[in-house]
């Protein structure tokens, strides 16, 4: 093993003590125990959410009902690895229970800003189809999207978050990206 894999390896175990203390502290409702995950976890959560929904204001409230679960009932962990597949999952389902009370199908607005040259308009053209073909995906595809690119998640942590195999997580990535390839004829 070398040396940085060795640090890297002394370094994830701290964290997972850090994180099951704090999940202890949260249990006990330490405001400064939440404190620490939002400050930690909240723009994950954010930009997860609005992978799901497509709006900013339904991934912000998705947000905050999420941090509002976590504290009314601070979650009992049997791994502390899995606490941020844990949080991002309470908050991907918020953001999906508001879709549905608001009555919002797969179809969402997206504002589209108008390239600033001749020559963003190729690329403009590009990213107003992909946003297209994005519109059209059903949230939990948004979610998978989102969690592999948005977050940079290893389809093992996407595996946790999903509770499917990992090879699960890369054969629906790989279906889903070639059904967006094929949407936008980049085959």
């Amino acid at each position: 093993m070398h040396q940085s894999d060795v640090e890297a390896q002394a370094q994830a175990e701290t964290s997972s003590q850090h994180e099951e203390h704090v999940v202890a502290r949260l249990a006990q409702h330490d405001q400064a125990a939440l404190t620490q995950l939002v400050a930690a976890y909240d723009a994950d959560m954010v930009r997860l959410c609005f992978m799901v929904c497509g709006d900013r204001e339904i991934a912000r409230d998705a947000t905050q009902n999420a941090w509002f679960r976590v504290w009314s009932k601070p979650p009992e962990l049997r791994d502390s690895t899995r606490l941020r597949s844990w949080l991002l999952s309470v908050a991907a389902n918020e953001a999906r229970q508001i879709m549905r009370r608001r009555g919002i199908g797969r179809v969402r607005e997206i504002a589209a800003t108008p390239p600033r040259s001749a020559f963003d308009a190729g690329a403009s053209d590009s990213r107003l189809d992909l946003t297209a073909v994005l519109r059209r995906l059903g949230a939990q595809d948004r979610e998978l999207l989102g969690l592999r690119y948005g977050l940079d998640m290893s389809s093992i942590e996407i595996a946790a978050h999903l509770g499917i195999s990992p090879e699960g997580v890369r054969t629906r990535l790989h279906r889903l990206l070639a059904r967006v390839r094929k949407e936008l004829g980049d085959e």
